[in-house]
């Protein structure tokens, strides 16, 4: 697909992450000469054509006070795992819910969520909660606490670098992009906004 010279120059804009205001896509706008309505339309060309695959904010959320956060992973049925990663995705202390491809002999689980709280006891009651709720409790899991804060980035769009040996679509967001080496690509459930 041959991107107009109107879509390339908001891609570039999205490099660094919208600006910060009220209204960003009239900043954007103003920026480019061009009316607010057509920034808005031009993104949604890009995301319904499949240019952006992915469009969503990251919040800096130990900054905010919630130090505990807990990555649970499931090794689910293939079969059962969109339905329980809609459920899991609406319940109100998840803040994102995707599902990777296993690693054979080296990752089985296929269900992954985050639970961000203010701390551990608080958190992992969060976890006991999910788990009963969804009849997890025979399901393999582990539950990951963070240990120390990576910084944390948008995707970058644009042609991949040379020397990039993960798929620049695995790298939108994220705390820590080693993370992903583990499946090239994500399939996104949910998330709480």
């Amino acid at each position: 697909m041959e991107l107009s010279e109107l879509q390339h120059r908001l891609i570039e804009k999205l490099r660094d992450g919208l600006p910060i205001g009220k209204r960003p896509y009239a900043l954007i706008a103003l920026e480019l000469g061009v009316p607010e309505e057509t920034v808005i339309e031009t993104f949604d060309h890009l995301i319904k054509d499949k240019v952006i695959n992915r469009f969503g904010m990251i919040v800096r959320h130990r900054s905010l006070g919630y130090r505990a956060n807990a990555m649970c992973v499931f090794d689910i049925a293939d079969d059962l795992a969109p339905d329980i990663g809609k459920i899991m995705a609406n319940l109100p202390y998840v803040t994102l819910c995707y599902r990777r491809e296993r690693v054979k002999d080296v990752w089985p689980y296929n269900l992954y969520c985050m639970i961000h709280g203010r701390d551990r006891l608080t958190v992992r009651a969060q976890i006991r909660h999910m788990i009963a709720r969804l009849d997890l409790g025979d399901i393999p899991s582990k539950i990951l606490f963070s240990k120390q804060c990576f910084t944390q980035r948008a995707g970058k769009y644009g042609a991949p670098s040379a020397s990039s040996s993960l798929d620049s679509a695995a790298l939108t967001g994220g705390s820590n992009t080693d993370a992903c080496a583990i499946s090239p690509k994500p399939s996104v459930i949910g998330r709480i906004s």
